[in-house]
């Protein structure tokens, strides 16, 4: 069987990628190694996607958008995409289990978080533990909360808790911060925002939710346990894109390069959500990119013809 489409990753890009081509009466399917959802299954609680408003389980959600795509006639597998082999006209999708030929890929597998491996962090995650400011930071409102890392991330989580928390420590394990000069000049209008510098996490401590953490800091050696809330660990988020290495276009990154078309450098070959070069990358946003690649996708096949 040759398949029209091929959506690579089952989250809100690829389900609504999948969606939008099975309505078009394309063949479509799509291969998640996880879970409906993506990494926005582990969120047990979704209040920025519009139509939800008392908030969503982010597996329901995910459940609920690929039982959509399936309506249409998409079909979805389990399996583990390995490598992609360009043939032109037709491209081969091999995974841990299975070869599949298709006209078009979409890939759509996201960026997870990266993590920082301590006490208490796998333990507390969705406990006080969280990985995205935009996404959870209104769970904080008017608590003491912390935020780890010292780029354009962990400064731009902190600066955004800063009108949302009674009070926000950025802790940094250097003695400056490497954010860019336009984030950094926001930390300037800060009213509620402290800076620990050269001072490492050492472990997350809760009872049932997180209640402070341990650090200390790597020039005096001195540790103590710093109360708080919330713990925000901004230090990067890591592109699922290894299986491409060397196909398509990345950034230093590892994010594929496209611009809003969603089309990579490979004819045929699409990349819609948080896998691509972008500003934002929230849910609202991967669902727009879901549309356009399968849009595109279409007009590609029609140019086969």
């Amino acid at each position: 069987m040759i398949y029209d489409v091929i959506v690579i990753g089952g989250g809100p890009a690829g389900c609504t990628a999948a969606l939008y081509a099975s309505r078009s009466k394309l063949n479509t399917l799509i291969i998640e190694k996880l879970s409906a959802g993506g990494q926005m299954a582990l969120s047990s609680q979704i209040d920025n996607y519009p139509g939800f408003d008392e908030g969503i389980d982010g597996f329901d959600l995910g459940m609920k958008m690929q039982a959509q795509a399936e309506k249409y006639g998409a079909t979805t597998v389990l399996e583990e995409v390995t490598s992609i082999e360009d043939q032109g006209s037709t491209k081969l999708v091999h995974t841990n289990e299975n070869v599949y030929t298709t006209k078009t890929i979409i890939i759509a597998t996201g960026a997870f978080a990266a993590k920082m491996n301590i006490p208490g962090e796998t333990t507390y995650t969705g406990k006080g533990v969280a990985y995205c400011a935009l996404c959870d930071g209104h769970f904080f409102k008017g608590k003491n909360v912390v935020v780890i890392g010292g780029g354009n991330s962990a400064v731009h989580d902190a600066t955004y808790l800063d009108g949302l928390c009674q009070s926000v420590t950025l802790i940094h394990r250097r003695d400056q911060l490497r954010a860019s000069p336009e984030y950094l000049d926001a930390l300037h209008q800060a009213k509620h925002l402290n800076i620990r510098y050269d001072t490492v996490v050492d472990e997350i401590i809760g009872d049932q939710k997180v209640t402070a953490v341990k650090i200390h800091d790597v020039k005096t050696n001195v540790s103590m346990v710093l109360p708080c809330e919330g713990v925000f660990i901004s230090i990067g988020r890591i592109p699922d894109t290894g299986f491409v290495k060397g196909l398509v276009d990345m950034d230093p990154k590892g994010y594929i390069v496209a611009d809003e078309s969603c089309r990579t450098n490979i004819p045929g070959i699409f990349v819609a959500g948080d896998t691509r070069t972008k500003m934002v990358r929230q849910i609202v946003t991967a669902v727009a990119d879901g549309a356009i690649a399968a849009t595109n996708a279409l007009a590609y096949i029609h140019s086969l013809h």
